[in-house]
């Protein structure tokens, strides 16, 4: 319900505010709203020739004529005016067609073909083959065998779950998809995991205790190897591109404990478990062991070891179902089947899976296309900015609270953002770090309930949206601190 009404409040603000702009001449037209790309030229004005500056008029004239699905055009690019730098003059059968800025995202036709295209094909294909994967798991009592080892501290995390049930497994290599940057896989696994926690839900509209802890958790998205922020900093030349690897580690435990203890609370979880306890400290000694043993590389070594662990991983971790699954070949015969074809419908169950979440995907990210196209976001973000500079934040940490913004609504636009704020402000200043650590330390909130919730038909998701919004706040403000602590 609350999801509902904030995806009904962003498209009806939205267009209000689109409305407002059209009729009081902040936009020219709204054709970038519905037909723009990201990056495109946006339209601010249209003239003939002489309502312009003579020195404007002189340029054009003295630009050379190209032509352009056979009619003359002649471009030329003004710099001299301050206030809109890099203004293009377009001027084209007698009139001139003025352009300033860039647009942000894509307008909305554009963003219904690129979520279908770039983001559900994509999925879709991650989502059948790692569904096959899970299937052998399955099939060849692997899921069984892991669920009973990792029981005792997972019914103190989701007390709701039955012990050695088949989503501990799911919801472990989750987890270890993510804390070694796996997005690929992390998906597939968590969505066979919430499929196999609704099998407990009594209420199929409502969200279970157990799903919601699991999202949270899954949102705060404990990471030890940030591969993608790593590459997009030695893309931009940053003197040591793993610099910020620790930080983002100490900023997605932080948001991991907060969640575990939000929720636990809420739940009223156990804390006093001698099991849980052991679980944590063991996890908080591994995690300082592989800091201690990172931190003490040179970069060379640094780049080597984040390159190659995770993908390391993920090819053991398929290794080892394949082999286990050879092994124990008697269990599919049993079953009537052979591990090829297992696979197979593990496969097209992931494929069943991937069509039916894109409704719900698309939904929001038009959603979200028409929130930033319209300048309502910017602005925003603005007065948020303003006010943190009022209490004494500094222009470095407001410089970079777009990123901090923009990451629960969409992973490319922040993305996007922190690229932008390397290339400004240069990838080793502080702003240049702390936009990276805010993309690595938090989850793309309203996506990730959009395909959670969606792929088991959860209507009410209760507190998750509160809590996961309020999780990822703390991560922002703990990249601050964390990032203040190391440059």
């Amino acid at each position: 319900m609350v999801l509902s009404r904030f995806w009904l409040a962003i498209f009806i603000s939205s267009i209000a505010f689109i409305v407002i702009g059209l009729f009081t001449a902040q936009h020219y037209s709204v054709d970038f709203i519905l037909n723009g790309k990201m990056g495109d030229p946006k339209q601010i004005s249209e003239k003939y020739l002489n309502q312009l500056p003579a020195f404007i008029q002189d340029s054009i004239a003295k630009t050379p004529e190209k032509i352009v699905d056979r009619v003359a055009e002649q471009t030329v690019v003004i710099d001299k005016i301050k206030t809109n730098p890099d203004t293009t003059y377009v001027y084209k059968n007698q009139t001139v067609k003025i352009f300033s800025g860039v647009q942000k995202t894509d307008g909305l036709l554009p963003t219904c073909k690129t979520t279908l295209f770039d983001i559900i094909l994509p999925l879709i294909a991650y989502l059948a083959f790692f569904c096959g994967l899970m299937q052998l798991l399955i099939d060849s009592g692997a899921s069984e065998k892991l669920a009973k080892k990792l029981s005792p501290v997972f019914v103190k995390v989701f007390p709701s779950i039955p012990k050695n049930h088949e989503s501990i497994s799911y919801m472990t290599l989750n987890f270890a998809a993510n804390f070694l940057g796996l997005d690929s896989a992390a998906t597939p696994f968590g969505l066979k995991a919430m499929q196999s926690l609704q099998e407990l839900n009594p209420d199929k509209d409502r969200a279970s205790d157990a799903q919601i802890m699991f999202m949270c958790l899954h949102a705060a998205g404990l990471t030890l190897i940030p591969t993608s922020i790593i590459g997009y900093r030695a893309a931009q030349n940053a003197a040591n591109p793993a610099d910020v690897m620790l930080p983002c580690i100490i900023t997605s435990f932080v948001g991991t404990i907060a969640a575990f203890l939000i929720v636990g609370i809420r739940q009223k979880i156990n804390f006093k478990s001698a099991s849980l306890v052991i679980t944590l400290m063991a996890l908080v000694g591994a995690i300082t062991g592989l800091m201690m043993y990172i931190n003490h590389l040179d970069i060379i070594g640094k780049n080597v070891f984040t390159s190659n662990l995770s993908g390391l991983m993920l090819i053991g971790i398929i290794g080892c179902t394949l082999i286990y699954a050879f092994v124990h070949e008697k269990k599919f015969v049993e079953k009537d089947t052979t591990v090829f074809d297992a696979f197979v419908t593990g496969a097209q169950n992931g494929l069943t899976t991937g069509v039916k979440i894109f409704p719900y995907v698309l939904g929001m990210l038009v959603a979200i296309s028409f929130f930033r196209n319209s300048g309502l976001f910017e602005i925003i973000s603005n007065w948020i900015s303003f006010a943190f500079a009022q209490v004494g934040v500094s222009k470095e940490i407001t410089d970079s609270l777009p990123v901090a913004m923009l990451r629960p609504f969409s992973s490319g636009g922040s993305r996007g953002f922190m690229i932008d704020a390397m290339r400004t402000f240069k990838p080793d200043s502080f702003t240049g770090r702390l936009v990276c650590i805010f993309q690595c330390s938090a989850e793309t909130t309203f996506y990730v309930i959009a395909v959670y919730f969606g792929s088991i038909n959860v209507k009410n998701t209760r507190y998750t949206l509160a809590t996961m919004l309020l999780v990822d706040l703390i991560c922002v403000i703990a990249a601050i601190f964390v990032a203040g602590w190391f440059f």
